[in-house]
């Protein structure tokens, strides 16, 4: 089978396209023949030695998958041979066929295609979890979310959305908030043409309720600055590259809550609150009332320009590898 594997810490230039022999399934196993593989920011870093998951070398990026399962190991009953599935690995998904634990796959809805389903699980499962489970979101209440158009950012958006908040969708162009207005925000801010804190307090001069934020860098004070009383900033990541420091005063003086959005240590400890989750987002997903918007789909062999094209911020939604 074809492999993208990354044999050296580097770029996305550094990756290799090679062939292995096809996996068989351990006990509790079962292989997948992968039909889409979804790439996320995070995998520019994995690739680097800059997350905070550091795999052995060799190693293949992309963590999140749907195909179709091929054959099952020892003692597997959830799942068999020919059911349509999506999958989290952590990473190893830009092959063409991977053996992995039966428990991180759930079954494909009726009607639910692979491309959509393989870019669902992580920037739709992180950001469920964070506005479900970790900032309790409620109806009418005013969501921020900053990198409105990329994978978790448009996710939070349409999310936010359903869950009937207010959602002030923040990018950096404004063809990035147009998109994310066809998404379900409501008010946009473009903070690359106005100050964040001034234009939030515009907007939500009673302040904000909820602060979705995977950028970092200045915006994270900005937008905190304009948080409510009780309100809660979520800790998503550091796209623009700078982790920042907030100034504790302010959440003292607003009495609001930094909440930490560690969503793969979350799943590894409350499995069965992942499933639970997965299960809503497929269902809605499949009702068409999520979008899983797909960028572009990329062969395994221009996996680097896949990747360039993440680190470069140009992508609107969920850039996918077809083996």
């Amino acid at each position: 089978m074809k492999a993208v594997l990354c044999t050296r810490l580097g770029g996305p230039d550094d990756l290799e396209l090679v062939d292995l022999p096809d996996p068989l399934p351990g006990p509790g196993e079962v292989v997948v023949k992968i039909e889409a593989a979804g790439l996320n920011f995070f995998d520019t870093l994995i690739i680097a030695g800059k997350y905070q998951v550091k795999p052995a070398l060799p190693f293949s990026p992309a963590a999140e998958f749907a195909g179709v399962v091929e054959t099952v190991g020892a003692g597997v009953t959830a799942v068999a041979p020919g059911d349509r599935v999506v999958g989290y690995a952590g990473y190893g998904a830009a092959r063409e066929r991977l053996a992995c634990p039966a428990s991180k796959l759930a079954k494909l809805p009726a009607g639910l295609d692979a491309d959509r389903a393989a870019g669902l699980t992580i920037t739709y499962g992180t950001s469920y979890y964070a506005l479900k489970d970790r900032a309790g979101l409620k109806p009418g209440e005013t969501l921020v979310v900053l990198g409105a158009s990329g994978g978790v950012g448009l996710a939070a958006v349409e999310l936010g959305h359903a869950m009937g908040a207010r959602v002030i969708a923040c990018a950096s162009s404004d063809d990035k908030l147009a998109f994310a207005r066809r998404h379900g925000a409501d008010e946009t801010v473009n903070y690359a043409a106005e100050d964040l804190r001034e234009a939030l307090r515009r907007i939500a001069p009673d302040g904000v309720d909820v602060v979705y934020d995977p950028v970092g860098g200045a915006y994270a004070e900005a937008s905190l600055r304009a948080i409510a009383w009780a309100g809660r900033f979520l800790v998503v990541g550091f796209a623009a590259g700078e982790i920042p420091k907030l100034p504790l005063n302010l959440v003292l003086l607003k009495g609001c809550d930094v909440r930490g959005v560690f969503w793969g240590a979350w799943i590894a400890r409350h499995p069965d609150g992942h499933r639970a989750n997965m299960t809503q987002l497929l269902a809605w997903c499949a009702e068409g009332k999520l979008s899983s918007h797909v960028h572009a789909v990329y062969p395994l062999a221009q996996s680097a320009a896949a990747l360039k094209d993440i680190a470069a911020r140009k992508v609107m939604g969920k850039v996918l590898l077809r083996p």
